[in-house]
């Protein structure tokens, strides 16, 4: 079972920050999870709401800032928000990145800039998985190109979505650890999909996904799990 870093390692350090990823690689883990939205001036930036408000000194929508103005604020900690160029050039293929495709209109721009960074640096098309709940951002990357693995994530049961899934051949269906049981484990891997678990925290729950051969799961703790 593979353990996936949410927002890097939110439980321990500000999410969605560099500082946080960082201290995920400190961790045996095999992946990062992080959240994008397009901002004003076309720039790919890493944070999870649609607003700066909760995580930020600031206020105001993401879509209706620059970056130059999103780099005048922080994080309620103290760090910057960073672009997802900068997350890819400080990660530069050291674990699996599930870049979830957040804001609107977020797709096309994402295929664009990861393709750049597997022609010129140390990054593979298997290093990414693109996610997203919007279910039609996933129907817009695979119309462009079938390269890269797409998550179908999901706040229902795992097996309302497989239809979709289908559909897009995905790679996995991401479902939330309250709704998951041990039939739906057996019914997605028989149709072919990997399961990536969200966001699992207890021992308990880490133990008993484990024990019903969940493919990975995304956690708050990834020093923990």
């Amino acid at each position: 079972m593979k353990i996936f870093g949410h927002r890097g390692a939110a439980g321990l350090v500000a999410e969605n920050t560099l500082a946080s990823i960082a201290e995920a690689l400190i961790h045996p883990i095999d992946g990062i999870e992080i959240d994008v939205h397009c901002c004003k001036s076309g720039e790919l930036v890493v944070i999870h709401d649609e607003t700066l408000a909760r995580t930020t000194n600031g206020i105001g929508d993401i879509a209706d800032c620059t970056l130059e103005q999103l780099k005048q604020f922080t994080t309620k900690e103290g760090f910057l928000i960073p672009t997802l160029a900068e997350v890819l050039q400080f990660v530069n293929g050291r674990c699996t990145l599930n870049i979830e495709l957040k804001g609107k209109k977020t797709a096309l721009p994402t295929l664009d800039l990861i393709e750049q960074y597997i022609q010129q640096r140390d990054w593979e098309f298997h290093d990414f998985i693109l996610s997203s709940f919007d279910h039609s951002q996933l129907f817009d990357i695979q119309k462009k190109t079938t390269k890269f693995k797409l998550g179908v994530l999901t706040e229902e049961n795992s097996k309302a979505v497989l239809s979709t899934a289908h559909n897009l051949e995905a790679y996995s269906i991401h479902p939330p650890v309250a709704s998951l049981t041990k039939d739906d484990v057996m019914q997605i891997h028989d149709h072919g999909f990997k399961l990536y678990v969200w966001t699992v925290n207890k021992e308990s729950s880490i133990r008993r996904l484990k024990k019903w051969n969940v493919d990975a799961i995304i956690t708050d703790f990834p020093n923990f799990a």
